[in-house]
């Protein structure tokens, strides 16, 4: 399982000030979770609202696609030698190995000193055989990188394989350094969150749904918008390196399959909530557009130049300029749109992150021309 590289995005050139990243979630800046900003899209033309008033900006028969991967308690102490550092679990392979990330832990000290304790930098991972020293006893050994090209992330196999009992015990959520102070593990948990079988679970949150709450999923509901499962377990995308996202286990139930395709012949637009939910449906796409139940590892990345076959529109969190996941919004929605927007989010300081605002991209259906129309189909 290898990334790939995919190209420079289309606001590599824009800055986002340090000042507009969420330090805390919104429940602990405001009212609650969905006491954030929305961003709303359609082509170029865009418009401002709360969070709280998605259900006017969709329609009967709309489909929200949302992951029920739950967060894991994914970032556990250890030490190499005489090192201390951060073990960052990943993503699990088949074979009962997983992929970590090996991170500097936060010094505590000096300014800035509340955000960096408990957070961490980037490190190096390996070398090959090192044995990282784990709480309770456990042991980490490191094998091979993930990518040959890459240092940064590392298959590792834990003597006696029970990562999900070591989390539970020892491990607390990934954050990083933009954040104010650790959170509990319930502040990194969607609405949509469902436990699995064998443990397994994101590393780091599938941030897009995490402004919904029981209340406004309930008023969608009545509204005839329809929501539609499907799982994606994220791994590590270190805020430091703007990678191609690596493949990552998925699955979409056949009750999905058939709850897109039906609302695709009706009319209904298919919303993605996350970019993790265009992977794993997208994944699950056959040439022409219909949607067949599939799991297993997905290793898709949507660029402007594989373009959509589903989805319609998007629901997700503000991407940092050089992250690879603009490059699917710029296939969702088309580059102008996509520059227009990041600009006015900007502007009108919205916050970025996963405790920040969210970003509606739907189609401009005031458009009629096959350049315009090719963007969502």
């Amino acid at each position: 399982m290898t990334g790939a590289a995919v190209g420079r995005t289309a606001l590599e050139g824009l800055r986002v000030p340090d000042a507009l990243s969420a330090r805390v979630p919104a429940e602990q800046r405001g009212a609650g979770r969905d006491d954030v900003r929305l961003l709303v899209s359609r082509g170029t033309e865009v418009s401002h609202h709360a969070f709280r008033e998605l259900a006017g900006q969709l329609r009967a028969g709309d489909v929200l696609v949302v992951n029920t991967s739950r967060t894991l308690p994914a970032a556990v102490e250890g030490r190499l030698g005489g090192e201390r550092l951060v073990v960052h679990f990943s993503t699990r392979g088949d074979d009962g190995r997983w992929a970590v990330e090996l991170r500097t832990p936060g010094t505590g000290a000096g300014a800035g000193a509340g955000r960096r304790k408990g957070a961490t930098s980037a490190r190096a991972g390996g070398p090959a055989g090192a044995v990282v020293r784990l709480p309770g006893g456990g042991r980490l050994v490191l094998e091979e990188p993930l990518d040959p090209a890459g240092t940064r992330l590392w298959w590792a196999r834990v003597a006696g394989g029970d990562v999900a009992g070591l989390l539970a015990r020892h491990g607390r959520p990934i954050r990083y350094a933009y954040t104010e102070r650790d959170q509990p593990l319930s502040a990194y948990q969607t609405v949509f969150a469902l436990p699995s079988p064998d443990g397994s679970g994101s590393a780091e949150m599938p941030s897009a749904g995490r402004p919904f709450t029981a209340r406004l999923v309930a008023e969608l509901v009545s509204r005839g918008v329809q929501f539609a499962p499907i799982r994606l377990d994220t791994g590590v995308a270190s805020a430091e390196a703007h990678e191609p996202p690596y493949p990552e286990r998925f699955e979409v139930p056949a009750t999905t399959a058939r709850l897109v395709n039906a609302a695709v012949a009706g009319g209904g637009r298919i919303v993605a909530v996350g970019t993790t939910a265009v992977r794993a449906l997208e994944s699950a796409a056959g040439p022409g557009g219909g949607v067949r139940a599939a799991a297993g590892w997905t290793d898709l990345v949507v660029t402007p130049g594989r373009g959509v076959r589903v989805v319609d529109g998007l629901l997700t969190g503000l991407h940092e300029p050089a992250a690879s996941h603009l490059l699917m919004l710029e296939a969702i929605a088309g580059r102008p749109a996509l520059e227009r927007a990041y600009t006015e989010a900007v502007r009108h300081l919205y916050l970025w992150h996963e405790f920040g605002d969210v970003h509606l991209v739907l189609p401009d259906e005031t458009a009629h021309s096959p350049s315009c129309a090719s963007n969502f189909r």
